[in-house]
């Protein structure tokens, strides 16, 4: 099975209405902001779509929304969580509705070994042949770092065919690419080290960012991959600042303000998490200024 996933990757937020229900007509107007913006993937129900809030029934309403106004654009469904029989039952469901593949994070809080860890993606594929499995690596929200040896063990599982490197670890990235196996694919998970990544033989990036300005984010990419290293360090140096400001706050916290002062959807969050500090608005508002000037 080879690597279907490359460019960039938007990993859409969730709108929610004033009394915290799924905005769905703001969802959909967000998809169509992202797809018009050219972006190759759609990534719904990760950590920037608050998934570990979302009901049943709503995942389902938000996957299908997904693929109706995708354009033919590849939909990846967040299924992970720290129970593998209920990755698996999330997983199938990903595939029956359409979906052309799986985030998966790897287990947080439980806090498994190595070998578990391996088990874990072991039994989800056995559970959903030929569906493609991305890992999902993000130490700070995990609390658990997926090591290149352990990784190296998933690489031989065919259905784990790609990895959302989101570590913020040039050495471990370095690493993970100097031994990444013929038909497999790093993508980066941090926006801020996208160029680096690309630059080293990553495959492209799964964004924040690129929610609020998709065709600025698919440039930089391009750029990056095609190797035209001065205009992507020009244009990565003028989106810098706002990437940063993305994480002033807890994500997806900061790009949901973003978005609002957009007038994509509004900044409603889902408790525990609330929404941005007024100096938080402040500084995005500042940080975009420039991006948007001559854009």
């Amino acid at each position: 099975m080879s690597a279907p996933f490359s460019g960039l990757c938007v990993a859409l937020a969730t709108p929610f209405t004033p009394d915290q229900e799924v905005d769905f007509p703001a969802y959909r107007r967000l998809v169509k902001h992202v797809v018009e913006g050219g972006v190759d993937g759609l990534w719904v129900l990760g950590t920037t779509g608050e998934a570990a809030t979302v009901t049943d029934s709503e995942r389902d309403a938000l996957i299908t929304a997904t693929l109706e106004e995708s354009q033919g654009r590849q939909v990846i469904v967040g299924t992970g969580s720290n129970d593998t029989r209920k990755t698996i039952a999330m997983t199938r469901r990903a595939q029956e509705l359409g979906a052309h593949g799986a985030l998966v994070i790897t287990p947080y809080y439980n806090k498994p070994m190595p070998s578990g860890i391996v088990a874990h993606f072991k039994a989800i594929a056995e559970a959903v042949p030929g569906f493609p499995l991305v890992v999902y690596n993000v130490p700070g929200r995990t609390g658990i770092n997926l090591a290149p040896a352990t990784l190296a063990q998933l690489w031989e599982i065919p259905q784990v065919v790609a990895l959302k490197e989101s570590t913020g670890n040039m050495a471990q990235i370095s690493e993970i690419l100097r031994t990444l196996p013929q038909g497999k694919a790093l993508l980066s998970g941090d926006d801020y080290l996208a160029l680096a990544t690309i630059a080293m033989g990553g495959a492209g990036l799964v964004s924040v960012i690129g929610n609020a300005l998709p065709r600025q984010t698919k440039t930089l990419v391009e750029l990056a991959t095609a190797g035209r290293r001065a205009e992507a360090a020009a244009l990565h140096a003028k989106l810098y600042p706002l990437m940063d400001a993305l994480f002033t706050e807890s994500n997806p916290i900061p790009v949901k303000a973003l978005l609002a002062q957009l007038g994509i959807c509004g900044d409603m969050m889902r408790l525990p998490l609330l929404p941005a500090q007024a100096t938080t608005h402040a500084c995005l508002a500042e940080c975009l200024k420039p991006v948007l000037e001559n854009a």
